[in-house]
C-alpha cells in the first residue's frame, strides 16, 4: 500500500483547485479505504472551484474534494463489519451522525449534525479516499464504473422524482442540467406521461429527447406557460413540476404551470432570495410543495438500483465526458463553459 498518493485539493481560500501529493489517508476505526476508480464533478465542487459566498461561507481549506465516486475496497477499519475488501462500492455524501433527532426520525439526509464529504471532510478526487463504513453503498461488479460514479447526484433526481408517487402523471421538469436529465429518465421509468421538460440550451434539449423527453421548450418562447399546458390532459395543467434549475424565471413559470392540487418539487437552488406569489401559486392553488436536499438513506438507494438493474433506467447518455484526473482543469472547463455543451463529467484516476 502506498503512502502518498495525487488528490485535487482547495488549497487556500481563492478560486482554482490544484492536483497535489498527499499523505494516502489512515482510517479511524469505523471507516474503510476505497481504491477510487471513478469520480464524477458536481456543480457544487464548481462553486468551489469559483470560490464563490457558498464556498467561502462552508468549506475550510485545505480539502481534497469530490463527493460523487466509485472505487474498490482495499482496507477496512477494525468496528467494520459488512464490507470487505474487494467490494465495488459507491458512497452515500452525507455522513450522517446516527443520534440526532433527524437521524432517529429517518431523515439522514438532513442530519443536524452533517458533514459532506469533498466539502467539510476530504472527498473523492484522489487515488484513495477514506469513507464512514455505514455510507457505503455496495454495487453489482458488473456495473460500469462511470455509472457508479453517478449514483450519488442521480439518487437526488430518484427522490426528487419519487418522493410521490408519479406513475400515469403528467411531469414537467424545468432545468436539464445533469439532475434535470436524470430527473426526466426516472419521471418516464417510473410510468409518467407525458414528461416535458424546459431549457434554455439547445444541446441539453437534445440530450433531454435522448433521456426519453416527450416534448422539450425553450424558456423564452413568449407562450411557454401555455405549450406546456396544453401538452397536459385536457390542458388541465401539470401535475408534478420537478425545478431542477433554481433560476426565478422559471420558478415563475414552474409555478404557473401547475395545475391545482398538483406537486412542486424544488430542488434548484436561487442564488438569491426570490418573490413568490404565495397566495396563487401555492395557496390558492392548493399545491404541494416539496424541498429536497440530497437523498433518503438508504430508501433511496434502493429504488435507485432497482432503476438501472430493471433495465428501465440508462444514465449514460448524461454522462458526455472523461478525462484522466490529471487532466482535471479540462473538465472543470467543460463544466463552466458558457455554451453549456456538457452533461456529467467523470475523472478517472
Amino acid at each position: 500500500m502506498p503512502t502518498k498518493m495525487k488528490a485535487v485539493v482547495k488549497p487556500s481560500p481563492a478560486p482554482g483547485l490544484e492536483l497535489a501529493t498527499v499523505d494516502v489517508p489512515t482510517l479511524r476505526p469505523d471507516e474503510v479505504l476505497v481504491k477510487v476508480k471513478a469520480a464524477s464533478i458536481c456543480g457544487s465542487d464548481v462553486h468551489i472551484w469559483n470560490w464563490d459566498a457558498w464556498a467561502r461561507s462552508r468549506v475550510t481549506p485545505p480539502v481534497t474534494v469530490g463527493h460523487e465516486f466509485c472505487g474498490e475496497v482495499v482496507e477496512v477499519g477494525a468496528q467494520v463489519s459488512g464490507v470487505k475488501a474487494g467490494d465495488f462500492v459507491s458512497a452515500e455524501s452525507h455522513v450522517y451522525c446516527g443520534y440526532c433527532y433527524q437521524c432517529r426520525t429517518e431523515l439522514r439526509h438532513i442530519c443536524g449534525n452533517l458533514k459532506i464529504l469533498g466539502v467539510d471532510m476530504n472527498g473523492g478526487f484522489a487515488e484513495f479516499v477514506a469513507v464512514p463504513a455505514r455510507c457505503v453503498w455496495k454495487n453489482d461488479p458488473a456495473m460500469p464504473i462511470e455509472v457508479a460514479s453517478v449514483l450519488e447526484p442521480l439518487g437526488n433526481a430518484v427522490f426528487a422524482t419519487l418522493c410521490e408517487p408519479i406513475s400515469g402523471q403528467s411531469a414537467a421538469v424545468f432545468g436539464c442540467g445533469p439532475q434535470g436529465l436524470f430527473a426526466i429518465g426516472v419521471a418516464k421509468a417510473a410510468g409518467a406521461s407525458p414528461v416535458i421538460g424546459v431549457e434554455t440550451v439547445e444541446y441539453r434539449r437534445e440530450m433531454a429527447l435522448k433521456m426519453g423527453a416527450d416534448a422539450v421548450f425553450d424558456p423564452s418562447a413568449p407562450d411557454l406557460v401555455q405549450k406546456v399546458v396544453n401538452r397536459t390532459r385536457e390542458s388541465n395543467g401539470v401535475d408534478v413540476v420537478l425545478e431542477m434549475s433554481g433560476h426565478p424565471v422559471a420558478i415563475k413559470q414552474a409555478f404557473q404551470t401547475l395545475r391545482k392540487g398538483g406537486r412542486f418539487t424544488a430542488f434548484g437552488i436561487p442564488s438569491d432570495p426570490i418573490t413568490l406569489d404565495l397566495a396563487n401559486d401555492v395557496i390558492f392553488k392548493g399545491a404541494r410543495v416539496i424541498g429536497i436536499n440530497g437523498r433518503q438513506v438508504f430508501q433511496t438507494w434502493y429504488q435507485m438500483a432497482g432503476l438501472i438493474a430493471s433495465g428501465a433506467l440508462d444514465v449514460r447518455p448524461v454522462i458526455t465526458h472523461k478525462f484522466p484526473l490529471t487532466e482535471f482543469a479540462a473538465g472543470f472547463d467543460a463544466m463552466r463553459s458558457r455554451d453549456k455543451k456538457c452533461g456529467k463529467v467523470v475523472l478517472l484516476p
